[in-house]
This record gives C-alpha cells, sequence and structure tokens, in this order.
C-alpha cells in the first residue's frame, strides 16, 4: 500500500510543488490538499493519511496547534511532518514538542523530501538528527525541564533501555542499534516499544527530546 500524505500549507505553490514531488514516486500518494491547519482534523477523519505535511505557520490555525488539536482528538492520528521555512525556528521545536514526528525544510531537494516521508511513515528513525539536537541546545530547557525529569524517574528504564534511548538520541535506526548493540533488529524493536512505552511517547522524537529536556542525554 503506498504512504498516504495530506498536505497543509497557505501557499498554493508550496502545496503544488510537494504534490509533484511526491507523486512521481510509485510508494507515495496525495490524498488530498489544505490551506490551514483549522481543516487538518475533518480531513485526516475522511481521508485517513498515513502522513500529514503541515506547515508552522498558517493564518487560522498554526502548525503547533493544529499538531496538538489532531493527536487530542484523533484516536489513532496519522505521523506529522511540519514544512518550515527557517531550520533554526523556535516555531519548528515548539511542534516537536507539541507532538509533531519531524520536520522538513521548504527548500529541501526533491529527493530529501521523499526519504523525510518515507521515513516519518516507517517510524523507526529520527529524522535530521543533528538538527533536533541543535534545536533542543537552542530551546530546551536542558535538563532544567522538572516534568521530563519525573517522567524520566518514572519510567525507571532498564540499563539496556537506557542505552537504547541514547542511540536513538543520536538518530540511528532500529537496524544500526542492532549492530552496535550486537543484537537483532527484532530485538531492538522490543526495546525502542518498551522505552517508548514506559516514556508515555508516541514516537521516537518525544522520546528523544525527553531525554534531552531531562538531562538524561546532552543536546550539544
Amino acid at each position: 500500500m503506498p504512504v498516504r500524505v495530506l498536505l497543509v500549507d497557505d501557499e498554493p505553490l508550496v502545496r503544488a510543488g510537494l504534490r509533484a514531488v511526491l507523486e512521481a514516486q510509485p510508494d507515495i500518494e496525495v490524498a488530498g490538499e489544505a490551506a490551514d491547519g483549522a481543516a487538518v482534523i475533518p480531513l485526516v477523519r475522511q481521508l485517513r493519511p498515513d502522513v500529514v505535511a503541515m506547515d508552522v505557520r498558517m493564518p487560522l490555525l498554526d502548525g503547533i496547534e493544529a499538531t496538538r488539536a489532531l493527536l487530542r482528538t484523533v484516536a489513532e492520528p496519522p505521523k506529522i511532518l511540519v514544512v518550515t521555512t527557517f531550520e533554526n525556528d523556535e516555531y519548528v521545536y515548539e511542534a516537536l514538542r507539541a507532538g509533531a514526528d519531524g520536520f522538513l525544510l521548504k527548500r529541501a531537494r526533491p529527493a530529501e523530501i521523499v526519504h523525510a516521508v518515507r521515513l516519518i511513515a516507517e517510524g523507526e528513525s529520527l529524522l535530521f538528527p543533528a538538527s533536533v539536537r541543535r534545536l533542543a541546545a537552542e530551546y530546551g530547557e536542558s535538563g532544567g525541564n522538572r516534568a521530563a525529569r519525573a517522567e524520566l524517574e518514572r519510567a525507571r528504564l532498564t540499563e539496556r533501555e537506557c542505552e537504547v534511548l541514547r542511540l536513538m538520541a543520536r538518530g540511528l535506526s532500529n537496524a544500526e542499534i542492532a549492530a552496535r548493540l550486537v543484537v537483532g533488529t527484532e530485538t531492538v524493536k522490543s526495546h525502542v516499544s518498551a522505552v517508548l512505552a514506559k516514556l508515555g511517547a508516541r514516537d521516537r522524537t518525544q522520546a528523544v527530546i525527553t531525554a534531552y529536556e531531562s538531562g538524561f542525554v546532552a543536546p550539544g
């Protein structure tokens, strides 16, 4: 089955460009479009996309609030890929904290756009880990977030789960973590699932942000 994508951006030209790039791929299908975050929830319910590629800044409802509303309202929400003009942007980090799975620059090359959609859909690696680290270093609380520290303490991760979380924060995929730890990929998947469940994180990105903000992993 192809990865179904919903495009949400107030600029028709951006939507048209993304559509052209994505629909050239045999394994990706553009399910629909919207010009504002306010239209996301009804369209997600109607179209059931796998990924929502959403602008972070829109006139009525921006990508941050649309992400929060979507995750709060839809029982099985799609993956959320924030599309932004500027990489080093506090809005991007707030969108990730709100629950977005990753972000993509509007100036990205076609191959990068396709890679981002596929990676977000698979959910087995962190998209642009170095950029996430930079955002966490600049806009995160870097160990000063009491809620994140308490969450990590409550999780009571095992030594191996802590090891897996550190490697996740470095952006390693399940296969790369398996090679590093000399274990099977299925074993790593089990550890990743346990880390996410214990932290109450919906995906790797949220787990990694908790790791940075609790001080468990240094973002620099």
